[in-house]
């Protein structure tokens, strides 16, 4: 597994690769290659005992052609200036691909929350919250929850920009809770479009999902719900793991069981209907049908990736894959569904949480469902197009052909301003 690659390079080598397919001006293309602004923060907090501690966070709003900046905040020791700069890039050619108008940021703070009480946390992420409300708003910047936060933290920043401003304004940040104006399926939108990408590769490949063996690496909210689901389809989710560890059963176990004995014990690993337990590496290498890496970025580097035997891989996580571990798979002839699209559930319903905010009028879960469904669908037509107009073999740069183009675009038909 690489600890080393940085996300801001690989993002930047990706559009590179795209571009050669492309009739946009390098000028352009460089434009594209980097965030508009960066907030760089400090954040002094009273924590319980009365002492105070210092934070480092971020927030990148990196391309807003299309529309607000829109992506989540992580809290998590191995925040970055570089992660959060590629992982708003990321965010701008994933909502280009699925076709929403929206554009790419992303947020985070330095922390392990597990450290801090929930009142800590609280205080932390409300004073981030400050820092942020002069450069967020619902025709601005849109954050939304991303790795170790979820609606909790969502609602404290709405509840503190709201205060500051002295305003109603749900549509400041999705990914709520539904009393404060969150939206059905949210929860499981992410998974829902990874699985969704994953079926629509199977049937471009002429294979068979029913059956199917898969494997999941990260067990969280994308990883555990993408096993239910893609099980739900017909296929068999014979490993998975967390941070702890790995399980496996050739014949295939229950994953909201698996599900249920985390939440018990705190990792997948002892689940009593697992055959063997195994490392987060041999999840990534097993003989499998399907593989959905679920958990963070770099998990498959070049030299793990000649080891990798899936015939379709469906990020659930952001940046996963290197980009030498691109290039072997795709000389192996694994079909990837890239990050950008697959995982892009959790921002499109993310987008029709900040529509129903806008209009204060909310959607049912199976309306929900069916519209993500098809712009995930219209998405991989889209992919697919890319793919075979341009004659490559690697899925990614074909994503990224069309998510640029829709950018460059609506960069051009705006003009310029001074």
């Amino acid at each position: 597994m690489s600890e080393t690659a940085n996300p801001f390079e690989s993002l930047q080598s990706q559009i590179d690769e795209a571009a050669a397919y492309l009739d946009i001006g390098d000028d352009v293309i460089e434009r594209l290659k980097h965030p508009e602004r960066v907030l760089e923060t400090n954040l002094t907090v009273e924590l319980d005992d009365g002492s105070l501690e210092r934070f480092k966070a971020f927030r990148s709003q990196f391309n807003g052609d299309r529309g607000p900046y829109k992506g989540g905040i992580r809290y998590h020791p191995q925040v970055s200036r570089d992660e959060v700069k590629a992982l708003s890039g990321w965010m701008t050619y994933k909502t280009a691909i699925v076709d929403i108008p929206l554009g790419g940021g992303k947020g985070g703070i330095i922390i392990d929350p597990d450290d801090y009480s929930e009142s800590e946390l609280e205080r932390i992420t409300r004073a981030f919250a400050k820092e942020l409300t002069p450069m967020i708003g619902e025709d601005r910047d849109i954050p939304a929850p991303d790795v170790n936060t979820g609606q909790r933290e969502m609602n404290w920043i709405k509840d503190t920009y709201e205060t500051l401003e002295n305003t109603t304004e749900p549509g400041v940040i999705t990914g709520k809770d539904l009393n404060s104006g969150g939206s059905e399926g949210r929860v499981e939108a992410t998974g829902r479009s990874t699985v969704i990408a994953a079926r629509e590769a199977f049937d471009y490949l002429d294979k068979d999902l029913q059956g199917a063996t898969v494997a999941v690496q990260g067990y969280g909210n994308a990883g555990w719900i993408a096993a239910k689901l893609i099980d739900e389809m017909g296929a068999t989710v014979v490993a998975a793991s967390d941070s702890s560890g790995g399980i496996y059963n050739p014949d295939g176990f229950d994953p909201v069981a698996a599900k249920e004995h985390k939440n018990e014990t705190g990792s997948v690993v002892g689940f009593h209907d697992a055959e063997a337990e195994i490392t987060n590496e041999d999840v990534l290498t097993l003989d499998v049908d399907l593989l959905i890496p679920a958990a963070l970025e770099n998990a498959i580097d070049g030299d793990l990736a000649e080891d990798v035997q899936a015939d379709v891989i469906s990020e659930a996580a952001n940046g996963p894959l290197t980009p030498e571990a691109d290039a072997v798979l795709a000389d192996e002839d694994v079909f990837v569904v890239p990050d950008i699209l697959a995982n892009a559930g959790g921002v499109t319903v993310s987008y029709f949480e900040w529509v129903q905010n806008r209009q204060r009028f909310y959607w049912s879960e199976e309306r929900v469902n069916e519209e993500l469904e098809n712009i995930i669908v219209d998405g991989f037509d889209a992919l697919v197009e890319a793919l075979e107009a341009n004659a490559l073999d690697n899925p990614r740069t074909a994503t990224y052909v069309v998510a640029i183009q829709r950018v460059a675009d609506a960069y051009e038909e705006a003009g310029s301003f001074p």
